[in-house]
């Protein structure tokens, strides 16, 4: 292939990587509805886009690194201590029961459907068990389930893809070892030995880092260069000394990275997260790329028999042996037994596996990842289009009435909170000062638990429940700073009270960002306003304003939340809620 030829086929792979992923997230879709059907069409209709013509032999080397550096991502999300209380249970009696189920029935259903041998059967098997918060996460923003809902899936989503790697590495060793006829002796000695060299090589690896994170403490960009550089180094190690143990040692790798103590590992990683979604991007398109129409006619039919059983018999088996006494609804229980799409892991581990057991002859190998695809294919696109009307009719959903986030204690807040609850708002309330919460609690508002700014950074964690956030606290930098932190990580708008004019903070001048009320009503104005005998009215939109008040709020008929903002006034209609501050009394 000539060097032109290259860089076009480089090009159009990059291009069509960000363009999905950009408008799945416009879409608010999974990414992988669109990547894989776009690399397929591209791999038929261009010849310039196909990996083995573009990298030849060494695009089986590039799969397994890149997978290695998805798994370590999935393991650094695990920080098992926010698992807790009734979610723990249920999350793992889910992971338990759903791998064992779905390996033990595909493995069974396999051979008959796709004519491949129990061993091919046992690696889709093993591969389907996956499904992954990269999937799941998308469709969960779409349907707006409950919060026991959103944690459980969640968390299963997150756990199961490291836990599939680590399985699928191991089933590939058990099955391509079997394929030497030396006895079951050897078999598991083989197995043994592969399974000490992964955890060997995670070992190295946690050492390293351990150098190049704690002692070296280095910053967000050279300690980005130094994870990525540990994870290959010691996949490729392992790799080289034994086939595919690579994978093995990464994910143990960022488990141990995740669980240990004494790791300082930032929250929100934003360049470590932007080079997994591209190489995720990158990955699928050109996987996808490979498979074929002519692969693909084959298994098309067996596959989609493959999909209904997954989704109508196996899935909801696992949720009801998962789910029995948990505490949850019938329609929470149901909803979780329609809910398993499958993603990156499966995806990337087939195309790792299957290309070296077809070398080895393993019967049906070489329909491993036709199979794969159109599983994840069938999987999402099924559970994208069915799964909002399921959970109405379920009655699942988390109600479209607003549920702000007020943080900030002083008095004019607290008060904003109760006026905001009087309309008829689920009102949810942070301060870090203890004098603070405990005024928050003495007005019998709810007071959010735990580390405001520690929670909101997490990149695997949501503000739950939490559609709108007021930032309204006396400290103007930590509000803007706030703001530019917690957006992304809350369903709705991030808002920030403004700073006095004169005001000549470190960051809040020169922060973006929605600014609240307007350039009359800054902070230490509302606060002078309120000591001044000012307070809150809430009315129907249909009476008059009184003479005087300020509109901050409106909020609609359906509970939706509007403020007013600086660069936005809010329109009311007649069965609208308005939230005013009244005028400063006269003296006398």
């Amino acid at each position: 292939m000539s060097e032109d030829r290259i860089l076009l086929g480089i090009a159009l792979t990059v291009g069509l990587a960000a363009s999905c992923q950009i408008l799945a997230g416009k879409l608010r879709v999974p990414a992988l509805l669109l990547l894989l059907p776009a690399g397929f069409v591209a791999g038929a209709l261009t010849d310039v886009i196909h990996p083995d013509d573009l990298l030849g032999a060494e695009f089986s080397a590039l799969v397994s690194l890149s997978v290695a550096v998805i798994l370590y991502d999935a393991g650094l999300g695990l920080d098992l201590s926010r698992l807790t209380g009734r979610t723990r249970g249920i999350v793992g009696r889910l992971l338990v029961t759903g791998v064992l189920v779905t390996f033990l029935a595909v493995g069974a259903v396999a051979p008959a459907l796709f004519g491949m041998s129990l061993a091919s059967a046992a690696m889709v098997g093993v591969i389907l068990v996956v499904s992954g918060p990269t999937v799941v996460g998308p469709l969960l923003e779409y349907v707006r389930p409950t919060d026991t809902l959103r944690r459980v899936l969640v968390w299963e989503g997150t756990l199961i893809d490291p836990i599939g790697g680590i399985l699928g590495a191991l089933v590939f060793h058990a099955v391509s070892s079997s394929q030497a006829d030396l006895g079951r002796g050897y078999q598991l000695g083989q197995f043994a030995i592969s399974m000490a060299f992964g955890l060997a090589g995670g070992v190295v690896g946690v050492a390293l880092l351990w150098l190049t994170l704690r002692v070296l403490r280095l910053g967000e960009t050279l300690g980005t260069i130094a994870q990525l550089a540990v994870v290959i180094v010691v996949a490729a190690g392992c790799d080289v000394v034994r086939d595919d143990t690579g994978l093995i040692a990464a994910t143990v790798t960022g488990l141990a990275v995740a669980t240990l103590p004494g790791f300082d590992m930032p929250a929100r990683r934003p360049f470590f997260e932007t080079l997994v979604q591209l190489i995720i991007g990158l990955l699928f398109v050109s996987i996808s790329s490979t498979v074929t129409a002519a692969s693909l006619r084959p298994v098309l039919l067996p596959s989609l028999a493959l999909v209904v059983f997954l989704v109508l018999v196996v899935r909801p088996l696992v949720a009801f042996l998962s789910t029995g006494r948990s505490g949850l609804t019938r329609g929470e229980r149901g909803f979780i037994g329609w809910m398993a799409p499958r993603g990156i892991v499966a995806a990337s581990t087939a195309s790792a596996f299957a290309t070296t057991l077809t070398d080895q002859g393993l019967a049906g190998a070489g329909k491993i990842l036709p199979v794969t695809f159109l599983v994840i294919v069938g999987t999402v696109l099924l559970y994208a289009l069915t799964a909002a009307p399921v959970a109405r009719r379920l009655g699942v959903v988390r109600p479209s009435r607003s549920r702000p986030l007020l943080v900030g204690g002083d008095h004019w807040v607290v008060d904003l909170g109760r006026a905001l609850r009087s309309a008829g708002l689920d009102v949810l309330m942070w301060a870090g000062d203890e004098d603070e919460r405990e005024r928050i609690k003495d007005a019998g508002l709810e007071l959010a638990q735990g580390e405001l700014l520690a929670t909101a950074t997490n990149p695997r964690a949501r503000l739950e429940g939490v559609t709108t956030v007021f930032l309204l606290t006396d400290d103007d930098d930590f509000n803007a700073l706030a703001s530019v932190v917690v957006e992304g990580n809350v369903e709705g708008p991030v808002y920030r009270v403004a700073p006095p004019h004169e005001g000549h903070g470190v960051v809040a001048p020169y922060t973006g960002g929605d600014v609240l009320f307007g350039a009359r009503l800054v902070r230490h104005v509302l606060a002078e306003r309120y000591r001044r005998g000012a307070r809150y009215l809430v009315q129907p939109a249909s009476r008059p304003v009184p003479a005087g008040s300020e509109t901050l709020f409106v909020v609609r008929g359906d509970g939706r939340l509007h403020p007013v903002t600086e660069d936005r006034t809010v329109s009311p209609a007649a069965d609208d809620l308005l939230v005013l501050l009244g005028p400063v009394p006269r003296p006398g």
